[in-house]
């Protein structure tokens, strides 16, 4: 099997972001099939220390280089980044199992990073999407489930256990190796849970037992409720909600504290006079200024997917951290434009449409 690289996710397909209907149950002796011929090709590769580090290091596309380093120069927090970077990593874990025809991703989470992932989650405003981090079975993007069979076990009993019977380990450094403890949320809530484990030793099982008794209200995905999940993680939107909720008065309270002072809004540059064009120095006139079409500059400028409407609580934290948006895959900015124009349409044939009661 092929192992994807992180170059892979900057070309993905955007059906990678499409609930797919789920497949028929496979037979059990297809299953061990399957099973069987990853172990054997597993097992072939006996390759030396000198020919496992240069299997390891894959060719670069020196070309993708700088963009995958321009999309994560542009998210300024180290929570974003890590948040950012958890999401593209389950997209293109998604896409190699389509890829290679299976039906189940198994996840390596423990109960110890479950935990953390947990209270992370929560801090970040997942709240509505616990169930589905954090289960033993996750179906949002329905031709693939997602399993996490080491959840009953903590990361220092799976120590033991390497160390007991030797299993090789292998460590590879993220964006939070050598970070103090307040440089991110993940990071805080990590050491914060590890040092409350090595006084309470039932700090992590405490915690892990609250995060079973979590479900999900939502049902099986499907392409109609597309358009009501998020872009990102594919989880259900929780921006939908009555115009007296706590969600609604967090906005605007932030479209007030962005409201400027009444005296920095008399020092703003005064708009161009009607009928003269803004780009062309003050003698021209492009012609669509007077007859209210706007003007040729504001026409020529690329236009930018609004994500806002797209995303969850969560997600639209991590891209308001972003410098830009235009530095996400191309996947992403194409599946958003489609959202888009889809609402649009059903907007415009709102009128025709019939409703479900009728």
């Amino acid at each position: 099997m092929c192992l994807p690289t992180w170059f892979q996710v900057l070309d993905l397909p955007s059906s990678v972001l499409v609930a797919a209907p789920a497949a028929a149950d496979q037979p059990a002796s297809a299953y061990k099939a399957a099973v069987d011929d990853f172990i054997q090709s597993a097992s072939s590769i006996c390759l030396s220390p000198a020919e496992q580090d240069q299997t390891l290091q894959p060719d670069v596309q020196e070309s993708r280089t700088p963009a995958l380093q321009q999309l994560m120069g542009s998210v300024k927090t180290l929570t974003a980044k890590e948040d950012l970077l958890s999401t593209l990593r389950q997209h293109l874990l998604v896409h190699t199992a389509r890829a290679e025809g299976y039906s189940k991703l198994m996840l390596g989470d423990s109960c110890t990073r479950l935990a953390v992932k947990l209270l992370t989650s929560v801090s970040l405003g997942r709240g509505a999407q616990l169930a589905q981090d954090t289960g033993f079975s996750d179906s949002r993007y329905g031709d693939i489930t997602l399993v996490r069979p080491m959840r009953d076990y903590s990361s220092k009993e799976i120590a033991y256990y390497n160390h007991m019977f030797n299993v090789p380990s292998v460590f590879i450094p993220g964006l939070e190796t050598k970070m103090s403890d307040k440089a991110s949320i993940q990071r805080l809530t990590e050491s914060f849970v590890t040092r409350l484990q090595a006084d309470f030793p039932h700090t992590v099982s405490a915690i892990y037992r609250t995060s079973e008794k979590l479900q999900t209200a939502c049902g099986s995905p499907s392409t109609a409720d597309l358009c009501d999940r998020c872009l990102f993680c594919m989880c259900a939107l929780d921006t939908a909600v009555e115009s007296a909720s706590a969600f609604n008065m967090t906005l605007i309270s932030e479209q007030l504290s962005q409201i400027k002072p009444s005296a920095e809004l008399g020092k703003q540059t005064p708009d161009a006079p009607p009928g003269q064009c803004c780009s062309s120095g003050g003698g021209e006139d492009c012609g669509r200024a007077a007859g209210g079409g706007g003007c040729c500059s504001s026409a020529k400028a690329p236009q930018t997917p609004d994500l806002r409407s797209l995303l969850c609580y969560s997600c639209q934290r991590t891209t308001k951290d972003m410098a830009s948006v235009d530095r996400l895959p191309l996947y992403i900015l194409s599946e958003a434009q489609k959202r888009q124009r889809r609402s649009q349409m059903r907007e415009e044939i709102s009128e025709f449409l019939l409703d479900d009661g009728d």
